[in-house]
């Protein structure tokens, strides 16, 4: 049962993720970074804090790459 509810909620973050723009997708992505290591260091605190900081930093490295690879697309 845990198996299955866990590769359920993998499918949905993974299905929830198509539709974001580069930046949601960092902030999602380094959210549940940062909460995972900050659950791990510490307590629910530590997870909160860690989520709220990783999806800052997630958010502006994705805006920041997208900005970057933004002219490769004029050789098409």
């Amino acid at each position: 049962m845990k198996k299955s509810l866990t590769l359920s909620m993998l499918g949905l973050a993974a299905l929830i993720g198509t539709a974001c723009t580069p930046g949601e997708r960092g902030a999602m992505t380094g959210g549940a970074i940062g909460a995972g290591i900050g659950a791990i260091a510490g307590d629910s605190t530590g997870a909160l804090i860690g989520g709220a900081v990783g999806a800052v930093a997630g958010s502006e490295i994705s805006k920041n790459r997208a900005y970057r690879n933004r002219g490769y697309q004029d050789a098409y």
